[in-house]
């Protein structure tokens, strides 16, 4: 497909596009295959009046992804972490390859939300065993390199893609790597905290000599901390009563951080895909700026870890989410002429959006006991997905007015930075177990 007129080259800054000067194309189209030899809106000619299909099969990858964080989070916390991370792997792995083989729009779309269910229970199960598995000091830490892990992941895309220009080979290329996940599952261990929390004292007693043994500990020292192993079970005894999502808001101190937690999380998540949705949008090469914009995050998330450790969670969560906005906000009124600077600003804007969702996702960890940890990182995952599923509809927006989609991504995330304010502070604080240990924290 080529280029799209520059119609806002006619146009003060003020106006929109009048569609009215725009004819419909009756002889079928001629597509661009510089950049791709194929791609979906190649492949099913989502162009002119079918435009608004591309943008939507991003909502539906979305919607899933939503929905996908509401039931692994309820399953993980219900069946433990590592039954679902691998459910999570499989399910990934045939989605992905179902999504790859699709034969018309509809299945495309079903398949890919499918996908998007799949690939959030990854998340949401992989940060919960990574951070119960540490001491407090190390948290901030494995939060960082967790995350890391993502950046390093976008920075291959880019060359994934650059090297794999047909869309069936390349959604083959990005989900194979769940097949590494699968195997190594053999390695991984359930966490200790949710084996207490639900009672399976003797195997959560296992798993704690397993990861003393590959530490070098000797038995002998780790005997003491076994002999405590019962206590700490009984004490948490009553917490293996199944919880739900309600318990979220049961009670004051929770209800709070609740409804301050899904206010960011929908900002962050809003503002991250508003502006990645821009990717091709300040003109560069398509996979250069994919490649910059997750380079840029290596050095955001390095610099990242000093400001958690000596600003802790909450200004830190603040700050990178108020600068989000403010990038996003000096492009609007930044003229389109000037698309070095633009691009620029952009990449620094990317940089913030990226930490704030590292901090978020770490932060919310932390806020919620692990009783009903994983309900907590679902429901926060499903309000932040909930705004990434509609940042794509949001930027049909600029059909009527070219800066709308980016004030409303400046507001959002201005108005969730000044909400991440009123939400406690948890660094250097041990991870809480049960509801009363939320509602009984110092403030």
């Amino acid at each position: 497909m080529f280029s799209e007129p520059q119609l806002h080259l006619l146009l003060n800054r003020s106006e929109g596009v009048n569609m009215s000067w725009v004819q419909s194309c009756d002889q079928g189209w001629d597509y661009d295959h510089s950049t791709f030899t194929s791609t979906t809106v190649t492949q099913w000619d989502l162009v002119c009046e079918k435009k608004g299909l591309k943008q939507i099969l991003a909502t539906f990858f979305f919607i899933g992804v939503m929905l996908g964080t509401v039931v692994f989070g309820y399953l993980s916390d219900r069946f433990g972490r590592r039954a679902m991370l691998l459910l999570a792997l499989v399910l990934s792995l045939l989605f992905g390859g179902l999504a790859a083989g699709s034969v018309s729009y509809p299945m495309f779309a079903v398949s890919l939300a499918l996908s998007g269910s799949s690939l959030s229970g990854l998340t949401i199960t992989v940060v919960a065993l990574s951070l119960e598995w540490v001491e407090m000091q190390h948290r901030t830490v494995v939060g960082v390199m967790t995350s890391l892990c993502w950046s390093m992941g976008n920075i291959l895309l880019a060359l994934i893609a650059y090297l794999v220009r047909d869309w069936r080979w390349l959604a083959v290329s990005i989900n194979a790597p769940c097949i590494l996940g699968i195997v190594s599952i053999w390695w991984l261990s359930e966490s200790p905290r949710w084996l207490l929390t639900k009672g399976f004292t003797e195997r959560g007693e296992k798993e704690l000599v397993r990861c003393a043994a590959m530490n070098g500990r000797k038995l002998d020292s780790f005997s003491k901390s076994k002999e405590n192993i019962h206590s700490v079970a009984e004490s948490l005894g009553s917490s293996s009563t199944a919880h739900s999502y309600i318990d979220l808001f049961r009670t004051p101190r929770l209800r709070k951080i609740s409804l301050c937690a899904g206010l960011v999380w929908f900002g962050v998540a809003f503002s991250y895909y508003g502006i990645s949705l821009d990717i091709s949008g300040f003109g560069l090469n398509l996979f250069l700026t994919h490649f910059l914009y997750a380079l840029v995050e290596v050095p955001a998330k390095l610099s990242l870890y000093f400001l958690l450790k000596y600003l802790g969670r909450c200004k830190t969560q603040a700050f990178t989410l108020l600068m989000t906005g403010v990038c996003i906000g000096v492009n609007v009124v930044i003229p389109r002429a000037l698309e070095p600077l633009r691009t620029t600003i952009a990449i620094i804007g990317k940089g913030f959006s990226e930490a704030a969702f590292t901090v978020v996702i770490l932060y919310t960890a932390e806020l919620y006991p692990t009783v009903i940890r994983q309900n907590g990182a679902g429901y926060t995952s499903f309000v932040g997905r909930l705004g990434v599923a509609v940042a794509p509809l949001i930027k049909l927006l600029d059909d009527y007015w070219p800066p709308l989609s980016n004030v409303i991504f400046c507001s959002m995330a201005l108005v969730s930075g000044l909400t991440a304010a009123l939400l406690p502070e948890t660094h250097n604080v041990p991870l809480p177990e049960l509801i009363s240990d939320v509602e009984h924290r110092r403030a």
